[in-house]
């Protein structure tokens, strides 16, 4: 359709191909958040700068704790395992290896490059010269180029201006506090042909668990078009139900061990006999105001089990109705948090509730939104 550029986000369905790790959230099959810019109508680093900003916006407004994005360029890897003398035919084995250093020791990760990967000792040892540095951007940056590790390696010194580039955009949009500069970070090699990320939730200094990652990746679209024709690509996704374990753990571990959140706002009970349809019929006004509530499915059940349910629950409130007031048009509302009861007309239940702070169904991140600019 000739469309030159695009910027996109999707949410869908998409399937590991590595092991799975059901008790960290890594399923087989999960949800991905996705965001990608794609089209050669860009300033340098612009877009990459943009996508990691997207990232960083999206981790920092979740209630997941402390995150991290580790950064490194495709372009450095390949000048590192270069001039360290590794064989063309073993640069994807030997990257996986040094993947792996944010989990094992490097006289591990040496081990298996000497005595699995069939590497010379001294050129690991090499490696390892490089790999092994990470920290702040600018100063690993500098660092970098004070100490000429790289040479005169056309493709390294490419790679070191792109970072500096996207380091700079990064400052002026406040987000390059959030980056390491990590040399050992090696994902996507199949594809990615630039710039790369990883996002992982920090606890104090030490990584327990990746949570997105991307980077750039000029040349995967090409395979889906015609011949010749290139689509520049960078973007960055979030696993949702790897942050959704990291969520449940972090208000586990705040309330003791359980999650005790409601799952409503408000339980609508009744007192006497035969009370059902009235109780049915108000809980349906309060659908209609996307007020969140729901009614027990048993009849006449005693208000003081409908009381423990709500407090069990930490359902802030409730509403009851009682044979005497609804032969008026009212009924209760009880605000199990305050400890206060007041008798208000049927027709008015969902204002009052709102006028209380019940947030109307979808209206949540907007007042949590608001709730934090009065502060």
């Amino acid at each position: 359709n000739n469309v030159g550029n695009i910027k996109r986000f999707h949410i869908g369905k998409v399937y590991r191909r590595d092991q799975p790790q059901l008790a960290k959230g890594r399923y087989r099959e999960f949800y991905q958040c996705d965001f990608d810019i794609a089209g050669s109508s860009y300033g340098r680093m612009i877009p990459d700068a943009e996508c990691l900003c997207v990232a960083i916006e999206i981790l920092d407004a979740l209630p997941i704790g402390d995150f991290q994005i580790k950064v490194n360029h495709r372009c450095l890897l390949d000048a590192i395992l270069e001039l360290a003398g590794v064989p063309p035919e073993k640069f994807r084995v030997i990257c996986s290896a040094v993947d792996k250093l944010d989990k094992e020791p490097w006289s591990e990760v040496k081990r298996e490059m000497v005595d699995e990967k069939g590497l010379k000792s001294e050129v690991a040892d090499k490696i390892g010269e490089f790999v092994l540095q990470k920290g702040p951007p600018m100063e690993m940056l500098e660092t970098l180029l004070e100490a000429k590790q790289f040479g005169t390696h056309v493709g390294a010194s490419t790679a070191l201006e792109d970072m500096r580039i996207c380091f700079r955009y990064l400052k002026a949009m406040d987000k390059l506090h959030f980056l390491s500069f990590d040399l050992s970070l090696a994902r996507g090699l199949d594809y990615y042909t630039g710039i790369i990320y990883e996002a992982v939730c920090m606890n104090g200094n030490t990584q327990v668990g990746s949570i997105g990652g991307g980077g750039r990746y000029d040349n995967l679209v090409s395979m889906f078009q015609e011949a010749g024709k290139q689509t520049p690509c960078v973007g960055v996704s979030v696993g949702i139900e790897r942050v959704f374990t990291l969520m449940e753990a972090r208000i586990r571990e705040e309330q003791g061990g359980s999650i005790k959140r409601p799952n409503v706002n408000v339980l609508v009970a009744s007192v006497g006999q035969n009370m059902m349809e009235h109780t049915m019929a108000v809980t349906k006004r309060l659908w209609d105001a996307n007020v969140s509530a729901e009614f027990s499915p048993l009849e006449n059940r005693k208000l003081k089990f409908e009381l423990a349910n709500a407090l069990e629950r930490e359902i802030p409130f409730m509403v009851i109705c009682g044979e005497d007031e609804w032969k008026e048009g009212m009924c209760k509302v009880k605000d199990l948090k305050n400890k206060t009861e007041e008798t208000v007309k049927v027709e008015d239940v969902a204002k009052i509730l709102r006028g209380k702070g019940v947030v109307p169904v979808g209206c949540e991140f907007a007042a949590e939104l608001m709730k934090e600019e009065d502060k």
